[in-house]
Parts: C-alpha cells; sequence; structure tokens
C-alpha cells in the first residue's frame, strides 16, 4: 500500500469559528494550533500547510487559570539598551487580548517558512464582531 502525500495545490480550506469566551488560554491555543497546521484531517502532510482558516472572537474574554493573571510576564525588546518592557498578563488581557492569543499560538505552531505561513491563516478580534462573514465559517465548539 502507497502512502498518500497531499499537494499543495490539491488542499480545500474550510473556516471556522471559535469564541474564546471562558476558555483557558493554553487549551485553546494548542486547539486552534492543531486546526491550523491540518492535524485534525485524515489527509495531514507534514510539509504541506494543508490546515483550515480560524477566526478567534470574544479574545478579551479569555481565561487564565490559577496565579496567571498577575504572575505571568510577557516581555517585549526594542532592540535598543534599555528597551526592554514587560506586561502582566491581566494587562495584555485588557489592553492586548488579541496579541496574547496570537502569541500563545504562534509558539505552538512549527517555527521557519511553513509556520510562518500557517500562522497568516489565523485571525483575532477582541469582541464578536468580524468582518468574515461572506466565507460562511463554521462554528467551532471547543469546550
Amino acid at each position: 500500500m502507497k502512502t498518500y502525500m497531499q499537494k499543495k495545490e490539491d488542499v480545500v480550506r474550510k473556516w471556522y469559528i471559535v469564541d474564546a469566551d471562558g476558555q483557558p488560554l493554553g487549551r485553546l491555543a494548542s486547539k486552534i494550533a492543531t486546526i491550523l497546521r491540518g492535524k485534525n484531517k485524515t489527509i495531514y502532510t507534514p510539509h504541506v500547510d494543508c490546515g483550515d482558516y480560524v477566526i478567534v472572537i470574544n479574545a478579551s474574554k479569555v481565561n487564565l487559570t490559577g496565579n496567571k493573571l498577575d504572575n505571568k510576564i510577557y516581555y517585549n525588546h526594542s532592540g535598543h539598551t534599555g528597551g526592554l518592557r514587560e506586561r502582566t498578563a491581566r494587562v495584555m488581557r485588557d489592553k492586548y487580548s488579541t496579541e496574547m492569543i496570537e502569541r500563545a499560538v504562534k509558539g505552538m505552531l512549527p517555527k521557519g517558512r511553513l509556520g510562518r505561513q500557517m500562522n497568516k491563516k489565523l485571525f483575532v478580534y477582541e469582541d464578536e464582531n468580524h468582518p468574515h462573514m461572506a466565507q460562511q465559517p463554521e462554528t467551532l465548539n471547543l469546550k
């Protein structure tokens, strides 16, 4: 029996909506990363981007367990001397909730050209409004 290898020209992509309201950040991010990679499909091929598009709504209502809201710190560096910026998870959730989910998912995708290509299929919005109704996305229940 011959192993089936997916070609990038033959990939059929779907659009999914995921509601982040009350979901734990890490569990949500790992499930989204699985869909972006295409590992939920039977035609998964490691060297081909065969994943689907994911729209995340209500990003500002994502949940973190334990004391992570105050203890978890996100770091950015401008590249200049003394350019280190620190933010707690509470500040990130209140002001930059879309970036918080994008960072969590990006860390779970492969590094390199293929991972960057997969990451482009993720769209995160703070509330329920999104401009992708023309793609007729399916609602995905990840609870």
